[in-house]
């Protein structure tokens, strides 16, 4: 099995567009929630006609603009990693939950409110839930595999791990990975609100509205976005002179097949261990989880037992953060933000903060790094959990790419 590197990496989120700014605003306890006309969300502020011309913008629904958006930073980043590719062998894998959301919602509103009975031509190839990795690899000339995931809050981080897959098994040479989201329409909002997962707003600071791990927790709250990595088979990119930003060491996927929403503690801790031994790695070697941490009363309780299930007496050792505190739940895309944030983590040896934790849970009682960013400068590799609703648990592990 070939390894398989991370070369450039991209961000479009509501604490800012660019990896710089992401991380920065992260490790300084930023936060992009706020009260909209929707409710309480994070949302991303970006000017779209800034990215792209007038008519291909009327093309692209909100998450393909995303989506563009981050993986031209990343390839950017991973300068040189297209030239004298062949187009065969790159490839795209993209996560989304909700696709086009926005277009799907546009189109009932102009049918169903307005009276109207035409809908903008290219309504189809707007709402379609492979768009987004439709138009990187077209944008690219990416040839390979083009694959879309959606496995609900796992779609991004299974869309990176099957990625890697297809890199060590020499069925591709360079895969453009992640995922995108954009679904703070009207009736997502509402349909999430129907649900009773959503965080009430903080009578103080309703940008403090999600409390991972805390014991006045209300729920999750929602955002959008999204993070774009570029994966290279390791010789390849160390040939070319590239600057190797990390490895992907592990990748676990498993399905609870409990419950439909309800976490599973075994569930969880299953595709922990899948990771580390895809990466031939005992629990120790892990210096930092970013974990999925949504903020609802069911899955901070559960994450907490599974994480100590597999780290056993080192679960106290290990700085636990959840970076939805700030950023919000990008849901097919938190997975690759978080990896992201987790990757930049162990590149610079700094550790976000959990924010908004000033009452521990004492169920959740891990070492949460509440409220402040922390110095880990020995960080050698790193855990990314995410779980979803319909059971399927993806878990990436990252490690210094020496």
């Amino acid at each position: 099995m070939r390894r398989v590197v991370v070369t450039g990496m991209g961000v479009v989120s509501p604490l800012g567009t660019g990896t710089t700014a992401f991380f920065a605003a992260l490790t300084q306890g930023h936060s992009g929630v706020r009260r909209t006309d929707r409710g309480i969300c994070a949302v991303v502020d970006m000017d779209a006609s800034l990215h792209f011309p007038a008519p291909k913008l009327r093309m692209l629904d909100r998450v393909s603009r995303f989506a563009l958006v981050a993986a031209k930073e990343a390839i950017g980043q991973a300068s040189g990693a297209l030239e004298e590719l062949d187009p065969a062998s790159g490839g795209v894998c993209i996560g989304t939950g909700m696709g086009g959301a926005e277009t799907t919602e546009e189109g009932y509103r102009t049918l169903y409110a307005e009276g109207s009975e035409r809908l903008k031509p290219f309504s189809v190839l707007m709402a379609m839930s492979n768009a987004p990795a439709a138009w990187i690899g077209l944008e690219h000339g990416l040839a390979g595999p083009n694959l879309t995931y959606s496995t609900a809050c796992s779609s991004s981080a299974v869309a990176i791990g099957e990625a890697s897959r297809r890199i060590a098994r020499r069925e591709a040479d360079l895969m453009i990975a992640g995922g995108a989201e954009a679904p703070l329409t009207y009736g997502t909002m509402k349909a999430w609100e129907a649900l009773r997962t959503l965080a009430a707003e903080d009578a103080e600071d309703p940008s403090a509205s999600c409390k991972p791990f805390s014991k006045d927790r209300t729920g999750l709250v929602l955002g959008e976005g999204a993070a774009i990595v570029v994966l290279e088979e390791r010789e390849r990119a160390l040939a070319r002179g590239a600057t190797v930003l990390a490895e992907v060491a592990g990748y676990g996927l498993c399905t609870d097949a409990t419950h439909i929403t309800r976490p599973s503690m075994e569930g969880q801790a299953r595709a922990m261990r899948l990771a580390l031994e895809d990466a031939g790695m005992p629990a120790g070697a892990i210096g930092y989880i970013n974990a999925h941490g949504t903020g609802t009363e069911a899955n901070d309780a559960v994450e907490t037992a599974a994480i100590r299930h597999v780290f056993g007496a080192l679960a106290d050792r290990v700085p636990v953060s959840s970076t939805k505190s700030m950023h919000g739940h990008l849901l097919g895309a938190a997975g690759a933000l978080e990896f992201v944030a987790a990757a930049m983590a162990l590149a610079s040896g700094t550790v976000p903060p959990t924010m908004h934790l000033r009452h521990p849970d004492p169920l959740c009682d891990l070492d949460y790094v509440p409220m402040r960013s922390r110095r880990v400068p020995a960080l050698e590799a790193v855990m990314s959990s995410s779980f979803a609703f319909g059971g399927t648990n993806a878990v990436l592990i990252a490690r210094r790419g020496n």
